[in-house]
């Protein structure tokens, strides 16, 4: 018997333990027509905070009533989520939102799970209690935006997706021989700045989870975690993959399964595995910072393969490692530093060597600021650097993707075990250097983007901030 059928046998068993007992008496399913104390109820329990551009929320208790709490306290940023995704897609397909809604209803039908589904509802009767009017479908659909938008959706369509620079490091690559783990995300601007939310999750089963996360996502989407069970993780996305299996389990699912339910990194894998859709195909970075062990999940449709270690560092940025995913599911190149997946590699190899036995959550700080562009030679923010700023990009270098597209890094991440252990993690928001985004300026230069005008919105450099606050 194969180790990780092994694995998913004993997850099977433990699914069932879980899961009995879970009927319709734990879980209200309803539009939010409960009683105006019971939700006071459920809302005393919860609360939200801002600072330096981030939400940080504090969510707990039974699907409906973690949901309810969240919908209720950021109705007002899913509800302009929802009208951002919906001006975007209607642009670049010539699609409106109900056709994606409608979609997701049809292609996640029976894959979520009760548990997940009442989140969901409450999420949306939350919206309700504040003053939003939204669907289930809706709020479903926002849960899965990236299955369908990036890998349902035809791939030669399909708007920019997501990208990342990341690693993890560990043993005599750190200096304290503990692990430390960094993360920015990248995209468009306009649809990125919904990731600003960092949410503290305690549910009635399961782990603790606290992550950063995207519009109304049950799962972190931009994925930067910390479970009760010791695990932390980031991804950087597999560029120029092709792969989607409708009969797939959606990412969402699999992705806050994995951080709720995993107690291991065998255990999170095997979760990410099993009845994979290949949406989202990513390079997952783990650690455990019970034996500060850390692991690689390269997960593509066709082909995955997890390594660990207890000494070194991987790092991301957004190429495959495994040849056969690189070769058999992408097109992207390995070798061409023109390329900005490639280039970013590179500069990982040359700060890795540079800083190895020293790496904390300071120069980890500083890796994620990065400017040095190993094509030009020269320290100059372009989509090529570690920090990518696509916006300045004049996109002369063969194989760039556009000339000043309002995307690049939106944020910085930090965690080190001992700050994982004490529930927190580093937060940058607007950038994961000095150079913030001016919405007016850069319309006024670039008017081929005045479609995007009204959703654009300024994303000053914020400072480095702790969360939760202590």
């Amino acid at each position: 018997m194969g180790r990780y059928l092994r694995i998913a046998l004993c997850l099977l068993a433990f699914w069932v333990l879980v899961l009995d007992g879970c009927g319709p008496a734990d879980y209200p399913t309803g539009g939010g027509d409960f009683d105006s104390a019971i939700q006071e109820q459920w809302l005393a329990k919860a609360h939200r905070y801002d600072r330096n551009g981030w939400i940080y929320l504090h969510i707990e208790g039974t699907p409906f009533e973690r949901g309810f709490q969240r919908g209720y306290l950021t109705a007002n940023e899913i509800d302009e989520f929802l009208k951002t995704i919906a001006h975007i897609q209607q642009f670049k397909t010539g699609k409106e939102l109900d056709y994606f809604v409608k979609a997701a209803a049809r292609l996640f039908k029976g894959k979520v799970g009760r548990e997940y589904s009442d989140e969901m509802r409450g999420i949306a009767a939350g919206m309700k209690r504040a003053g939003k009017q939204v669907s289930y479908d809706q709020i479903l659909f926002a849960n899965g935006f990236i299955d369908i938008c990036w890998y349902w959706w035809p791939k030669e369509k399909k708007a920019m997706g997501p990208g990342c620079s990341a690693f993890i490091a560990t043993g005599s690559a750190t200096a304290d021989g503990k692990i430390v783990m960094g993360h920015n995300s990248w995209s468009s601007y306009a649809l990125l700045r919904f990731c600003n939310i960092i949410v503290d999750i305690v549910p009635d089963k399961g782990n603790r989870i606290l992550m950063q996360s995207w519009g109304p996502c049950i799962y972190s989407a931009t994925d930067f975690f910390i479970t009760g069970a010791g695990l932390v993780g980031t991804e950087t996305t597999i560029g120029g993959f092709s792969g989607f299996d409708k009969k797939g389990t959606p990412v969402f699912v699999r992705a806050r399964k994995a951080m709720q339910y995993a107690e291991s990194i065998d255990e999170w894998a095997a979760i990410m595995i099993k009845d994979n859709s290949g949406a989202y195909a990513n390079s997952w970075l783990l650690g455990d910072i019970k034996n500060n062990e850390i692991a690689r999940l390269e997960l593509g449709l066709k082909h995955h393969r997890l390594e660990r270690k207890t000494d070194g560092y991987i790092s991301g940025s957004n190429v495959a490692d495994d040849v056969k995913i690189l070769r058999e599911e992408t097109n992207s190149p390995y070798d061409d530093i023109r390329n900005n997946r490639v280039s970013r590699r590179e500069r990982w190899k040359q700060l890795m060597k540079e800083h190895y036995g020293r790496i904390d959550v300071e120069i980890a700080k500083r890796m994620l600021a990065d400017h040095y562009d190993v094509y030009l030679k020269k320290e100059v923010p372009s989509s090529r650097t570690l920090c990518g700023h696509y916006e300045l990009d004049d996109g002369s270098v063969p194989g760039s993707r556009g000339a000043y597209l309002p995307a690049g890094a939106i944020d910085g991440k930090v965690v080190d075990s001992d700050m994982a252990g004490r529930w927190q993690f580093w937060a940058r928001w607007g950038s994961s250097c000095e150079i913030g985004f001016n919405a007016e300026q850069f319309l006024e230069k670039h008017s081929q983007y005045d479609w995007l005008d009204g959703y654009l919105k300024d994303l000053p450099a914020q400072a480095w901030t702790v969360f939760p606050v202590k």
